[in-house]
């Protein structure tokens, strides 16, 4: 007799191809109504064979042995009970690049690039910017950083730059330090373990007087009120780390402090780039209508929504 899964507690088959465990992980999941059910099965079941997508659809037919199904089952039933795709193959991709996650970091999102977009445009440095300047030395600083992916990004499209990455977590900057070992730019990143800008207000060492003056100061900042907490997805709820999330019972207590420090440690004409919460770009806009900030401007993502807030220091 074949014997029962303790996953699923059906048989499980000494023999079954990758069309047969690509259906039945794609029809528990859709019990369980995970989102994006399908994306999900393929993820998981790529991790587990250490195989690309092209690879499964090329050899529908494969069979995995009753060893392999087993592990693809058992990362299928922690996903069907909310445990985060990315938490458990370790990986999300991120401007092209792969980035390791944990249950320590923010899981990247596809959004956020919008904040890397608006960064580099600002900076003349995008592809299709009239005055691309690629080799000019920046100084940037990354708030927040998390699992590292806009500092790693930026150090990767400025080749010539240099990172300052501040995270209130020790374990997040681990995870970040070793993305930045990982896409070669671990010497042009500096971490520092502190709140918000707090670490780069003192006196540098190489300066010895004066704090590091930047050219870009870039955040993606907690921005989920508490009050919203009940309605978010469980895999984000129950799953990413609280203090990446919220920014107070409103979501919006993280801006003012931020942008007052970023007025502190830009350049004349240097750039801030927030990422925005559903309600803050009226806030932000707010905080920035000061006679420290000039040429303020809100870009929307795909959607319509207000994602990213930029500004420039005044002279």
């Amino acid at each position: 007799m074949p014997r029962q899964s303790p996953v699923t507690g059906h048989p499980s088959p000494a023999l079954a191809s990758i069309r047969a465990a690509l259906r039945d992980a794609i029809a528990q999941l859709e019990r369980e109504r995970v989102p994006s059910a399908a994306l999900a099965a393929e993820l998981l079941l790529m991790h587990t064979l250490g195989r690309d997508r092209a690879w499964l659809y090329a050899h529908p037919e494969q069979e995995l042995d009753a060893s392999t199904h087993e592990k693809y089952f058992s990362l299928v039933a922690r996903r069907a009970a909310g445990g985060p795709t990315q938490h458990l193959t370790g990986h999300q991709e991120f401007w092209g690049l792969d980035f390791e996650v944990t249950p320590d970091v923010l899981i990247p999102r596809p959004e956020t690039e919008h904040v890397v977009e608006v960064a580099l445009a600002r900076l003349g440095a995008a592809p299709d910017a009239n005055l691309p300047r690629p080799a000019e030395k920046f100084q940037v600083a990354d708030v927040g950083t998390g699992s590292g992916c806009i500092g790693i990004v930026l150090a990767h499209e400025l080749p010539n730059a240099r990172i300052f990455a501040t995270d209130i977590s020790a374990l997040a900057l681990d995870v970040a330090r070793r993305n930045a070992a990982r896409h070669g730019v671990g010497s042009r990143v500096n971490f520092a373990e502190c709140n918000l800008l707090d670490a780069l207000l003192q006196p540098s060492p190489a300066t010895r007087h004066q704090p590091v003056r930047f050219d870009l100061v870039v955040s993606n900042p907690p921005y989920i009120g508490r009050w919203e907490a009940a309605a978010l997805p469980r895999e984000v709820r129950e799953h990413e780390p609280e203090a990446a999330l919220f920014g107070g019972e409103t979501g919006t207590e993280f801006y003012a402090p931020l942008i007052t420090q970023a007025a502190l440690l830009l350049k004349p004409s240097g750039i801030l780039v927030l990422e925005l919460g559903h309600n803050g770009s009226e806030h932000v806009s707010h905080c920035l209508n000061m006679p420290e900030w000039t040429d303020i401007t809100i870009t929307r993502d795909l959607a319509g929504i207000p994602r990213v807030a930029s500004a420039l220091r005044s002279r």
